[in-house]
């Protein structure tokens, strides 16, 4: 019997790719109307490249991006980028009526709630918060607090202890194969597929692990009341 749901947080519970491609591309029109040289869909091209190149958690994007360009990081239009990037983030921040119902849903039915999330700890917390989602979670784990990241099995074992829990009893939600699945696969765990679909390799590698029958993928997270 499941006793606790842990989910991860980007792209699981919040769309955070999307509205982070919309806020991406505002910050450089504006980047552009302040000096960068160049246009908003090369501008766009070569944030991204920097992005995949540095990772999505670096705080100095737009730095390089206005240095590569122009020759040298002109504080103004640096300043430009960060301000409407987080200004447009936090205009497009909400709660998916869908999240909202299923976290209460599990915390009506007594269900222990917890968060595995590798991103920065004060961006995820500042989402909690933002998001009023932070009242439902009995805890949350970060990869940055904990210094392990998914799909490490140990970061999955230390959530399951501070809630009391074991493996058997525990459930993982992710839109992420190798982060979520493999990774509560390895910690003999019980997971969920969302936003995503299994391919027949990834089918085949945990066939081979021996998990797949542990293994289910939802349309969406109202999905887990029909489950649960």
């Amino acid at each position: 019997m499941i006793r606790a749901v842990f989910f991860d947080m980007d792209d699981t519970l919040y769309d955070t790719s999307g509205f982070a491609a919309i806020a991406r591309r505002a910050a450089v029109k504006s980047m552009v109307h302040n000096g960068l040289k160049c246009s908003e869909d090369e501008g766009y091209r070569r944030l991204m490249e920097i992005v995949k190149e540095k990772g999505s958690n670096y705080d100095k994007h737009f730095n390089i991006l206005v240095e590569r360009i122009n020759g040298n990081p002109d504080p103004l239009i640096v300043v430009n980028g960060i301000i409407t990037y987080h200004n447009t983030k936090f205009a497009m921040l909400k709660l998916e009526p869908e999240t909202f119902s299923i976290l209460l849903y599990l915390k009506s039915q007594g269900y222990k709630v917890g968060l595995i999330t590798n991103g920065k700890e004060l961006k995820q917390w500042e989402k909690l918060v933002r998001l009023g989602m932070y009242p439902f979670f009995d805890d949350v784990v970060t990869s940055e607090s904990v210094g392990i990241e998914k799909p490490n099995p140990e970061i999955f074992n230390i959530a399951m202890e501070r809630l009391g829990v074991t493996s058997g009893t525990s459930l993982m939600v992710g839109n992420n194969f190798d982060a979520d699945i493999l990774g509560a696969c390895n910690a003999g765990m019980q997971s969920m597929l969302i936003n995503s679909r299994l391919t027949q390799e990834q089918k085949e590698t945990l066939d081979e692990m021996g998990c797949l029958y542990n293994v289910r993928e939802i349309n969406n997270l109202l999905d887990l009341m029909k489950i649960l």
